[in-house]
């Protein structure tokens, strides 16, 4: 052990943190990489996953939580990272497509939640995974609400630097085949106390989401990144554009919902 506290207890479990910083690991990983007995590695996983600190990947295998995959220069107060899975899962029932939340981190922005379709063609998206900031609906939310230009990374964009102002006016942002052909996504901001602090995004198939994804989905992905998003947010947060028409409107209800005159999704596997 290269650091000791004096705190048992506590410096078994940094051992149990640092063992999942080299990778996904399962109760095997954990014994051999911590030098713990497999009871002691079980037991402490266990605990770090009941607070957020470690959770599983799609293989059962332990992976860095959203509460360590959210922490950085500013990070996400802690009931947003709580609420997120019930967010994300509701959003992800209603509209029949994977849906996670990114934080940006430097130049990778990194999901902290997600929430998986269940059968069928689906972008996986696990916790902890860092994805680029010059491609996807997630990236140019991101930037579209950061105030400093950052030419050099935008020189590198899929997407062109002026779609950024029409994601600030219209309130969501979209991508096609920009981080993987093939696939579709949009996102929208979700407001801390101060600002944005991260992005809230649905992502699948073009065949399901259509050429058009924030006509499809926007609405429903903007209520579900507002009631994700802080009650402190800055005054006219609250105010959203409506995808077909860019004219503000309300939300009324915290409830994801599906953009008028679109049936909702619920697509079976191709």
């Amino acid at each position: 052990m290269e650091h000791t506290s004096g705190v048992g207890v506590l410096d078994k479990a940094a051992l149990v943190l640092s063992a999942v910083e080299h990778g996904p690991a399962g109760l095997a990983d954990l014994v051999v990489r911590t030098g713990l007995t497999r009871a002691t590695a079980h037991r402490l996983a266990l605990a770090l996953e009941t607070h957020r600190l470690l959770t599983r990947d799609s293989d059962g295998r332990f992976v860095p939580g959203p509460r360590l995959a959210a922490g950085g220069p500013t990070p996400l107060p802690w009931e947003m990272v709580d609420a997120a899975g019930r967010v994300l899962t509701a959003l992800c029932e209603a509209t029949g497509e994977s849906t996670q939340l990114y934080v940006r981190r430097g130049p990778v922005r990194v999901c902290v939640a997600a929430s998986e379709r269940s059968t069928g063609l689906r972008d996986t998206v696990p916790v902890g995974a860092a994805l680029p900031m010059t491609a996807g609906s997630g990236a140019q939310v991101l930037l579209a609400f950061d105030d400093a230009a950052e030419p050099e990374l935008l020189a590198r964009a899929a997407f062109a630097a002026d779609v950024l102002p029409k994601v600030r006016r219209r309130g969501w942002a979209e991508s096609l085949g920009e981080r993987e052909p093939g696939l579709a996504s949009v996102s929208a901001p979700v407001y801390g106390a101060s600002g944005v602090v991260a992005a809230l995004s649905l992502s699948g198939p073009v065949e399901r989401l259509t050429r058009s994804p924030g006509r499809r989905h926007g609405t429903a992905v903007v209520a579900a990144a507002r009631e994700l998003s802080s009650p402190q947010a800055p005054t006219g947060a609250d105010r959203i554009p409506t995808p077909e028409t860019g004219i503000v409107s309300q939300i009324t209800t915290n409830a994801p919902r599906t953009p008028p005159g679109t049936a909702k999704t619920t697509a079976a596997p191709p």
